[in-house]
């Protein structure tokens, strides 16, 4: 693949307005609870076990995820020592690494179009949904990683480059090492569709066993890891990842069931703000770039992803992430049709004023019931972007990518002010450190420790347990704190109403309620019998 160089502003402000959002995340935010919290304590558990074929969830081989985020975590605490920050740095430059190959793919798209890689990072960063992820401790944006690295390699295989084979073929394999056969989903519907827009001088024949060699590569690779863990983790886990991971992935998939159509209000929506920005409807109308083969390149790319995505029934909007960038390419290249002349930026003022409103008029739009924390919401943070788009109307008229630039500096923004509004309210009730902890001293000191109810792991990274935790059926627990009068029971008090009080410590879990309690075990027996109920409801 062709090396790129940023213009050298965008390569200094980029990463400023990434690392500026981190900070201010890192600053306000704990590891939240369930999926930040569990992927982190499986590294943890990685970490604490020298283990880093399999990975385990509290003591338990964990099949649901691949590796290879886990392995980046691992490479950091390897150079940083073990800490919060690391694993919460990975997304972000991730997202990073994400916006350098898309300027790769505008450049080798249209190398003669340089206003289509200066705006392309930029729409990128100004969705909110890319900024909004990129601060979560997620698998996603290794995937929209390995897909964009895959068409890198097609495209260099169409111009008759048989690296691109072998670019191809690793990101087929970092990709199932990233998040399973999905990476396949992304890669082979452009890859077979070929005769749609490559011109090779090297005949189909020839396309299709490069493309057929590639997938061998990505299945060396991801079987070097998958063969020797299937083999070292056991018969259950070793189904798991080969069987769980494929066919068990469609049938999990009915977990978040939605209709067929569900996917199409949500485009607009997640292309917002710049289908406001009239440079696209202007360019919309603009003749010169219909017909290209880089068009005809995106929609192989973009259309039967999307169209597979709509008829699996399992759905959830992240899922869309990796057709992002291609999306973002085909705005760059509609922005970059009419002519370049400079303009307010209007749209950057405008999404500065909407946020900001929407932040302030938050207490009237949301109700209490509906999030605890909304009672509690300061006006400034809204207030400030109110003021900041007024003072951007002032502005004179800049240049395209200059408007562009405003615009995704914009969204930055917005979200650093949604986390300085809402979370100085509800980050308490998703902080496991003060709970965590207690669990550690409990551990420390020799008490068996049990969870009521299915547990996720929450607690294990936040406190760094040294073990697991028992985690009890419902109908176990009462046998349990019989059978273990010395140990502790943490459980969530909202599903047993009849306790009443009794527990040695409580804190708020997910709502300004002190529902996270953690009892003595002959406590905890004591009230069950006391209350005639030996089963919760979680």
């Amino acid at each position: 693949m062709s090396s790129v160089r940023l213009p050298v502003p965008d390569a200094a402000v980029l990463p400023a307005l990434v690392a500026a959002l981190m900070a201010v995340v890192l600053w306000l935010r704990p590891l939240l609870p369930v999926d930040e919290t569990r992927y982190v304590a499986v590294a943890w558990e990685m970490w604490l076990r020298g283990d880093f074929l399999v990975p385990h969830l509290n003591g338990q081989a964990y099949h649901h995820k691949p590796p290879l985020l886990f392995w980046l975590i691992q490479a950091g605490w390897a150079v940083f020592g073990v800490n919060d920050w690391w694993p919460r740095l990975v997304a972000p430059l991730l997202s990073l690494f994400n916006l350098v190959l898309v300027v790769m793919l505008a450049r080798r798209l249209w190398p003669q179009l340089a206003l289509v890689r200066q705006l392309a990072p930029w729409l990128l960063l100004g969705l909110p949904l890319w900024t909004a992820f990129l601060t979560l401790v997620q698998f996603d944006l290794l995937l929209v990683a390995c897909t964009l690295a895959g068409m890198l390699g097609l495209l260099s295989a169409a111009d008759g480059a048989r690296r691109g084979w072998w670019w191809l073929g690793l990101a087929i394999g970092l990709g199932v090492l990233s998040k399973g056969p999905v990476i396949l989903l992304h890669l082979l519907p452009t890859a077979l569709l070929a005769p749609l827009w490559a011109d090779v001088r090297h005949g189909w024949r020839r396309w299709y066993a490069g493309l057929l060699g590639a997938v061998a590569v990505g299945a060396a690779i991801a079987l070097a890891w998958a063969v020797p863990a299937g083999i070292a983790g056991g018969a259950a886990y070793r189904d798991a990842i080969f069987w769980g991971q494929t066919a068990g992935r469609v049938v999990d998939s009915f977990a978040h069931r939605q209709p067929w159509w569900w996917y199409l209000p949500w485009l607009p929506v997640l292309l917002l703000p710049w289908l406001l920005w009239g440079r696209l409807w202007r360019g919309l109308r603009c003749g010169d770039w219909r017909g290209e083969r880089q068009l005809r390149f995106l929609l192989a790319w973009l259309l039967p992803v999307l169209l597979a995505f709509s008829l699996v029934s399992g759905k959830q909007v992240k899922y869309l992430l990796p057709l992002v960038p291609v999306a973002v390419l085909l705005l760059a290249r509609l922005a970059a049709a009419p002519p370049g002349l400079p303009r307010r930026p209007g749209l950057a003022a405008a999404w500065l004023m909407l946020g900001g409103g929407l932040l302030a008029l938050a207490p009237m739009l949301v109700r209490p019931e509906a999030a605890f924390w909304v009672r509690d919401l300061p006006l400034w943070p809204g207030l400030v972007l109110v003021g900041a788009g007024l003072l951007t109307l002032a502005v004179p008229p800049v240049s395209v990518p200059a408007q562009a630039r405003l615009t995704a500096v914009a969204t930055v923004l917005v979200v650093m002010a949604g986390h300085l509004t809402v979370l100085p309210a509800a980050a308490p009730a998703y902080d496991l450190w003060p709970a965590a902890r207690r669990i550690a001293e409990l551990q420390q000191a020799g008490a068996p420790v049990a969870h009521a109810g299915r547990y996720h792991g929450q607690f294990q990274f936040p406190g760094r347990l040294q073990r697991p935790l028992t985690e009890l059926e419902r109908t176990a627990v009462a046998d349990w704190v019989r059978a273990h009068p010395r140990g502790y029971v943490i459980l969530y008090q909202a599903d047993w109403p009849g306790l009443g009080p009794g527990a040695v410590a409580l804190w708020p879990y997910r709502s300004d309620a002190a529902d996270l309690a953690l009892w003595r075990a002959a406590d905890l027996a004591g009230a069950l019998e006391g209350s005639g109920r030996d089963t919760g409801t979680r």
